[in-house]
């Protein structure tokens, strides 16, 4: 038998098109990877919702592309649509967009290029500054600079990064590892 509170995540997964789970699945997992906040698909939908009232063409149109990435990624074998990886979904939209605008000439597409990647990093979280990075690799300044090369001083400092939690953009890690070798 069926719990309520699963019964009602069974919908809830379904209706949003995360995945469809039966009830039966629903019990077997245990109601892991449920959070008693509301999931980021769910922030992502409303805010959609609100563009398609509001008839905000661009922020409507990123956002059903975000959607499609989403429901697409959790319906394959072994995903939960989970926020984290709903997480790197947006991530690799914003760096597509990204590649995409430092290609692109025209100023009409250029606009909507960097609207829809400030929409997206709405619902990212903050990266560390280029000079926050740098503090951060403080305490392993002296095996930075001591790497064989680039790639082994990046290592170092991405593991170090990880080990705090830091949200980094690789980018940055890679001028903040240049300035630390120049020193």
């Amino acid at each position: 038998m069926q719990s309520r509170k699963g019964a009602n995540l069974c919908f809830r997964l379904c209706a949003s098109g995360i995945g469809k789970l039966t009830g039966q699945s629903v019990a077997r997992e245990g109601m892991r990877g449920v959070e008693a906040s509301p999931m980021l698909i769910d922030q992502i939908k409303a805010r959609m919702f609100q563009a398609i009232k509001a008839k905000a063409t661009v922020e409507k149109e990123i956002l059903r592309v975000a959607m499609g990435e989403i429901t697409t990624e959790a319906a394959r074998p072994g995903r939960l649509g989970t926020d984290e990886e709903t997480l790197a979904i947006l991530r690799k939209l914003v760096k597509s967009n990204e590649e995409t605008l430092a290609s692109t000439t025209e100023a009409d597409k250029r606009a909507v290029l960097q609207q829809e990647i400030e929409i997206l990093n709405t619902f990212l979280p903050a990266s560390l500054k280029p000079e926050e990075i740098l503090a951060a690799l403080a305490p392993v300044f002296e095996q930075i600079k001591a790497a064989g090369n680039d790639g082994q001083a990046t290592g170092i400092a991405m593991k170090q990064l990880k080990s705090t939690g830091a949200i980094v953009n690789g980018k940055d890690v890679g001028a903040a590892i240049k300035e630390l070798r120049k020193a």
